[in-house]
């Protein structure tokens, strides 16, 4: 059965959405991250990815004590992103709860780094960060395309011991226009062991099952369960049959 994980995207610690990635296409859904990840707990949820927008565009982690807030208060597995560029970025989001931690930009910018991170800490903590767009990947919040395909992108870290990967198709997210299900199952078929989490698009509980059906491992998605269009008693209902 398909892993369901709700994400929390922050902006001046509120619970918000964009469209796209455009910072100019926010909607702030909670004043209190916490009160919607207690919600989720409620609902038998187990995992929550958390996104530091403003530590996206920062470039530096910002949001650190949402995410400790949350760790503390609630029993759920927190794997946060946004503006992890260096050690100390690792260590804050390590040290205020988060159990594992999601990588863009740097794994496209500085590898080596990454890969050093994984050995010290392991690769089971570490998340692959693969934004696509028209199967290139963004980097820094969406904000800028590489020169790297998705594909290229994806074996060179694989073959360090990279096996956790959270693919977004940066064109679907956050638009209830249905989940990249073509692609999330190309790049099954690349590394049919691969652990991915497919995130972008999800608008009703049948694209869940349409994902689960297909063979996806796990997936992250957030405006659906924020515009009502996911009832989460039946989204666990069906989960927990």
């Amino acid at each position: 059965m398909i892993q369901i994980i709700p994400a929390i995207d922050i902006i001046d610690g509120k619970c918000v959405r964009l469209s796209q990635g455009d910072y100019n296409q926010k909607k702030v859904y909670n004043e209190d991250p916490l009160e919607v990840a207690k919600e989720f707990e409620g609902y038998g949820i187990t995992r929550l990815h958390m996104v530091d927008l403003d530590g996206a565009r920062s470039k530096h982690v910002v949001n650190h004590k949402v995410l400790e807030r949350v760790a503390t208060h609630t029993s759920l597995t927190v794997d946060f992103g946004g503006g992890i560029k260096t050690d100390e970025d690792l260590d804050i989001a390590f040290d205020n709860g988060a159990s594992l931690v999601t990588l863009g930009s740097i794994a496209v910018k500085e590898p080596e780094r990454m890969w050093g991170w994984c050995d010290k800490y392991g690769a089971e903590k570490i998340i692959l960060g693969a934004d696509v767009k028209d199967k290139m990947i963004a980097v820094n919040g969406w904000l800028e395309t590489s020169k790297q395909d998705l594909f290229t992108f994806l074996d060179t870290h694989i073959k360090k011991g990279i096996n956790n990967v959270l693919c977004t198709d940066i064109s679907k997210d956050g638009m209830l226009a249905g989940p990249s299900i073509e692609l999330y199952s190309e790049v099954m078929r690349f590394c049919p062991t691969l652990n991915l989490i497919a995130s972008g698009g999800v608008s009703c509980l049948d694209d869940i099952k349409r994902l689960n059906e297909a063979g996806i491992p796990s997936v992250v998605f957030g405006k659906a369960i924020y515009e009502g269009k996911i009832d989460m008693n039946e989204l666990t209902k069906w989960v927990n049959a």
